[in-house]
């Protein structure tokens, strides 16, 4: 088969991968016994017109807190951040817009507090041929946001092909990033997936906005699962879903020591063979030397949110721990609070195609709180990534509502019992 046709099939089964996983993972067992605590959903102001989507939330060096969005203008589409406040978000703003952007759920954009002054945003743009063929945009702001350069490709490869799912991290005077590069869909289709797959690389731009320092991460990895960087003690880690040529795709970690990342290893050992991408991202968040990441796995059809933590900035990593077995989806979020519990979303099916989203507590050492219904049926839809953010003694929650053509982004806020 033609290396453009397989693509087709697999990014057909990426599309509807979510659904295949709720029909799939039903009746498992129930999670551990809850802890007091329950959590009252405060919603915030609404953000962005009606067709608004993917919300992502950024956490700056001072514990402030970002929101970026999507939202349809007329042809166009518009990047919005706002920032919050003690009554709620900000005045939104506009860090670009534009007629022919790549837009989907699974691979959205951001708006990133780096340091003091420096925030960094990145957008698709689609290329000319069209369906999964899109580039990186990077722009940077050294007014924390007020006005915003040139955007500069994120990368120097122009096969058309898949380049996208970003994630942001700080370097020096600019900004780092871990990025998805499909330059090798391009070639001819063969057997070994080694010479068609997708990559995993990093670069820079500098606070002059030129694009540097490009390197290949990872020869062969999964193709449109999200990827994620936190800062440690000792620097960047990175962690990101693998495929082997035996169609493993299991959680991998990765570090940026003395300038170079360090060979992927695996989180945990999963051994999930699937042939095709789930649309799954891992997340991890650092507070210091103290990381922990967590994700989803299906392997052997029994579906599962985990977590795993390390004390040494990622350089060793804990048996991990099943935050949840009962009917999830994935679509993790996580974030620490200052006493390192790990605070847990993901989506959990609810029948007939709907999703809801859950949360829980995992305290620093791996006491499982209850498991609570964050959002419910009908109140979310399935093809989103909801987004979950620490400020002060609040959970903020960001998400999408509604279906196609229908949608848009609701937040709120959960005050948080004092850290134990």
């Amino acid at each position: 088969m033609h290396n453009a046709a397989m693509k087709i099939l697999e990014k057909t089964i990426c599309s509807v991968g979510l659904l295949c996983l709720t029909t799939l993972f039903t009746g498992c067992a129930q999670d551990a016994k809850p802890v007091a605590f329950e959590p009252t959903l405060k919603p915030l102001q609404a953000l962005g017109v009606a067709g608004s989507m993917a919300p992502f939330l950024a956490r700056g060096a001072d514990g402030s807190i970002v929101i970026s969005w999507l939202e349809p203008r007329g042809d166009d589409h518009l990047l919005q951040y706002a920032v919050l406040a003690e009554n709620g978000w900000g005045e939104p703003r506009t860090v670009a817009k534009g007629d022919g952007w790549f837009i989907n759920w699974a691979d959205f954009p951001a708006v990133v507090p780096i340091s003091e002054k420096l925030w960094a945003a990145y957008w698709m743009v689609q290329q000319a041929g069209g369906g999964y063929a899109y580039d990186v945009n990077v722009a940077l702001s050294h007014d924390n946001g007020e006005s915003w350069s040139k955007p500069v490709l994120g990368h120097s490869d122009n096969s058309e092909a898949e380049h996208g799912f970003v994630s942001f991290y700080p370097l020096d005077d600019g900004v780092g990033f871990v990025y998805l590069d499909g330059r090798k869909q391009v070639n001819e289709y063969t057997e070994d997936p080694n010479e068609t797959g997708m990559t995993l690389r990093a670069a820079t731009v500098t606070s002059e906005g030129v694009l540097a320092d490009e390197q290949l991460v990872d020869n062969l990895i999964c193709d449109c699962c999200q990827t994620d960087v936190a800062m440690t003690a000792e620097g960047p880690i990175a962690v990101y879903r693998n495929r082997t040529e035996k169609e493993i795709r299991d959680i991998y970690v990765t570090r940026r020591v003395d300038g170079q990342w360090t060979e992927g290893k695996p989180v945990s050992d999963d051994n999930w063979e699937i042939y095709g991408c789930p649309v799954n991202g891992p997340e991890v968040f650092a507070n210091g030397s103290d990381v922990a990441i967590a994700w989803f796995s299906g392997a052997n059809e029994t579906p599962k949110v985990q977590l795993v933590r390390s004390s040494d900035s990622g350089k060793t990593l804990s048996e991990p721990v099943i935050v949840s077995n009962s009917k999830s989806l994935g679509h993790v979020g996580m974030t620490l609070d200052s006493a390192n519990n790990a605070w847990v979303t993901w989506h959990a099916s609810a029948g007939e195609g709907l999703v809801e989203i859950k949360l829980r507590r995992v305290s620093a050492s791996n006491e499982l709180g209850p498991v609570h219904t964050l959002v419910e049926k009908g109140e979310v839809t399935s093809f989103s990534v909801p987004q979950i953010a620490i400020h002060g003694n609040d959970l903020i929650v960001a998400w999408t509502e509604g279906g196609y053509g229908e949608t848009h982004v609701v937040t709120a806020k959960i005050e948080l019992p004092s850290p134990q």
